[in-house]
């Protein structure tokens, strides 16, 4: 019985009717929440990334915290090329706009400007670097805030960029310029009118954001994200031919086998001790059949008496054998151990 409980365990962790051959180099289905990774291709190896470098050059424009302030164009975006917005010297944009158009029209020249004036490009660069650390892209290298790489490359991981997702996905700003379909920018020179380049954005209803990439070396890049009901997921692919195609198959398939569960109730604490008690409840990505795999294990600290709101514990929360969350435990009152 045992042994069958292990294959049964196993064999629910294998993607159903995914082809891993067609997910180009590298891949991941991440649930963006949990961090629970749904699928995986080469998810831990480093490759090129391309124009989806340009989320984190979105996110530290959104943290220093100058989206309104005015970007006066310098000669620095003359080493632009490639995909451009088509910036002029000494022409005046918003940061703000000016991120709509790194994200929408993925622009090389935009992605010079926001560096040059958020401290110039290799005190930005350096400002990637340490983000990436931060937020536990380890295996990731900025060398550019554009991702071109024919002088210099940025190499990161399926699972990295996934994080990347993630983190900027934590700003709303970012969630509204990502999944804008068109915007329109008056500066001092000319209108610019913009459309997304994320085609899936337009041809998969629960698409919330992303960004492509592409360059010969890497080939093509993709980082998108969706919501369906309470599960929010993200898909990346390196080097991935069908990326679009295969981002959406990835999404039925996790909207379809998947679902948010509650599987830790704070309100249905199994303890004789009626004082105990925990903060918040805690949802996980699960199928329906490994519903009957979630197991919550208690662990109380040995003590004669305990005070009032202390930690006293924790609630371990596993999926057949693996941890998959621990929740603190606390006391109500002051009492003395039963």
């Amino acid at each position: 019985m045992k042994k069958v409980l292990i294959l049964l365990f196993l064999l629910l962790f294998v993607p159903i009717k995914i082809n891993a051959y067609t997910l180009g180099d590298a891949a991941i289905l991440m649930e963006e929440d949990t961090k629970r990774v749904l699928v995986s291709k080469n998810m831990n190896k480093k490759k090129l990334i391309a124009s989806t470098t340009k989320i984190m050059t979105a996110v530290l424009a959104i943290e220093s915290g100058k989206m309104n302030k005015t970007v006066e164009v310098t000669d620095k975006v003359l080493e632009a090329y490639g995909s451009n917005i088509y910036l002029s010297i000494g022409e005046k944009m918003k940061l703000e706009d000016m991120v709509y158009g790194l994200m929408m029209q993925s622009g090389n020249d935009a992605a010079l400007m926001i560096a040059d004036y958020l401290g110039g490009e290799d005190a930005f660069v350096k400002k990637m670097n340490k983000k990436a650390k931060q937020i536990g892209m380890k295996n990731t290298t900025f060398s550019n805030p554009h991702g071109l790489d024919e002088k210099n490359e940025n190499y990161s991981t399926a699972y990295d960029m996934a994080l990347l997702m993630r983190y900027a996905n934590s700003y709303p700003l970012f969630r509204k310029i990502t999944g804008c379909k068109k915007h329109t920018v008056k500066t001092d020179e000319k209108t610019y009118s913009w459309s997304n380049k994320n085609k899936l954005l337009y041809t998969y209803k629960y698409a919330t954001g992303g960004k492509t990439g592409f360059t010969k070396k890497a080939r093509r890049t993709l980082v998108t994200s969706a919501s369906k009901n309470d599960l929010n997921l993200i898909v990346v692919t390196l080097n991935d031919g069908n990326d679009f195609k295969n981002h959406k198959e990835l999404y039925e398939y996790g909207f379809n086998n998947y679902s948010m569960e509650k599987v830790f109730d704070k309100d249905k604490i199994n303890l004789s001790n009626k004082n105990i008690y925990a903060l918040d409840d805690y949802f996980y990505p699960i199928t329906k059949d490994e519903k009957d795999l979630i197991m919550v294990e208690y662990k109380i600290k040995d003590k004669k008496s305990y005070k009032k709101g202390e930690e006293v514990g924790k609630a371990i929360v596993k999926l057949g054998n693996n941890i998959i969350h621990e929740e603190k435990l606390y006391i109500k009152v002051k009492n003395k151990k039963n």
